[in-house]
């Protein structure tokens, strides 16, 4: 369920997708105050940026040949933990649709690659820019160091391992409270009220972006230390010999 522990001193990088292209929260495992934003183009830009002992990224990391109703095993497994957030972790379709570029196209592959069939949301369809750009990154040995996570399992488990019961949007904007309620996690967790409040963020993020960067982070930190959760525990392997996992 864990990986190898590794030094204190090394850097993570918690990272989220947003409009003007990635958000990253940079620090050292042993010192949530050393946190830091930065923000790139691309995902490769990232991972130049570093090295770093951990790279965590909301983005799905193994994609399904044919997609089951629910996604992958490891989108049922982690919203087991999210309670009534759960619908934050949305059902990973073929790779086969996520290569389509148009909408209407990426519905018919899907309909064909599904079981049972089903189309994809335009929600999930405006997602899959970024899926195809961490896609086309990934490897079995790069996986070991790039680890798919999920903030809101982040947040479950700064929370003692219980759902949050408010949103960090509502109506597609941001919701004080909810994010409030995150803040408060992560100042717990030791970061700095000048990083969970920072106006200066990549053009195109907001607030939740950045918290939900910093949340990753943490789990990253998590991941170097051995101390991660996985979700599933036995994960499926893909065609490209990705494990489809989510960790927390």
């Amino acid at each position: 369920m864990s990986t190898a522990p590794r030094s204190d001193g090394e850097i993570v990088a918690g990272v989220d997708g947003c409009p003007g292209g990635w958000i990253a929260v940079v620090r050292r495992v042993d010192d949530p105050q050393s946190a830091r934003i930065d923000a790139f183009q691309t995902f490769l830009d990232v991972l130049a940026s570093g090295p770093f002992a951990m790279v965590t990224v909301d983005i799905p990391i193994g994609l399904p040949e044919r997609a089951r109703l629910g996604g992958r095993a490891a989108d049922v497994e982690a919203r087991k933990v999210l309670g009534a957030r759960q619908s934050s972790v949305f059902s990973v379709p073929s790779r086969a649709a996520v290569v389509e570029t148009d909408y209407r196209s990426a519905c018919e592959i899907a309909l064909a690659t599904s079981d049972p069939p089903r189309k994809i949301s335009k929600q999930a369809f405006n997602l899959f820019p970024k899926i195809r750009e961490v896609d086309a990154l990934m490897t079995p040995e790069l996986q070991r160091r790039v680890r798919e996570v999920h903030p809101e399992v982040a947040f479950s488990a700064l929370n003692g391992w219980k759902p949050l019961g408010l949103p960090k949007k509502v109506k597609s904007r941001p919701f004080e409270p909810g994010l409030e309620m995150r803040r408060e996690l992560l100042a717990e967790a030791g970061y700095s009220a000048q990083i969970l409040n920072a106006d200066v963020r990549p053009v195109g993020a907001g607030p939740d972006d950045l918290l939900d960067a910093a949340a990753n982070s943490w789990t990253a930190v998590r991941l170097a230390l051995g101390a991660a959760r996985c979700f599933p525990v036995e994960p499926e392997i893909d065609a490209r010999g990705l494990k489809c996992e989510i960790w927390g």
